[in-house]
């Protein structure tokens, strides 16, 4: 059982930036894959960024490329992900997951709200 506390959410404006933590603790946590998604009212939760905690190997959705940057922090356990170049079409609920095999687990979510 991995258990998954994100923080770090709230209010931006357009070109402004923010950074969400993931607080990750339980048994062998270091073999999960972590990774951020989101979800916008009324669509589907998306991917956005991935990471594994020896911090080799990053993928992330097109829409955040070059303006998203995930990492870790492994003495803290923590995932981090920092946003800049914020857009309005970024406000979304935001999720932390960690994954293995067939297994994720879910973080409670933390609001991000861009205004224009």
């Amino acid at each position: 059982q991995v258990q998954l506390a994100e923080s770090g959410g709230g209010l931006a404006q357009a070109g402004g930036s923010l950074r969400l933590s993931c607080a990750a603790s339980g048994r062998s946590v270091r073999n999960y894959a972590m990774s951020w998604f989101r979800q916008a009212p009324g669509k589907e939760r998306e991917f956005v960024a991935s990471i594994n905690w020896n911090g080799g190997s990053t993928d992330y959705a097109d829409s955040v490329k070059g303006r998203f940057t995930i990492s870790t922090e492994n003495a803290k356990n923590t995932v981090y992900l920092r946003m800049n170049s914020l857009k309005p079409e970024d406000t979304a609920v935001y999720y932390c997951a960690a994954t293995i095999l067939q297994i994720r687990f879910w973080g409670q979510g933390t609001q991000v709200t861009v205004s224009s």
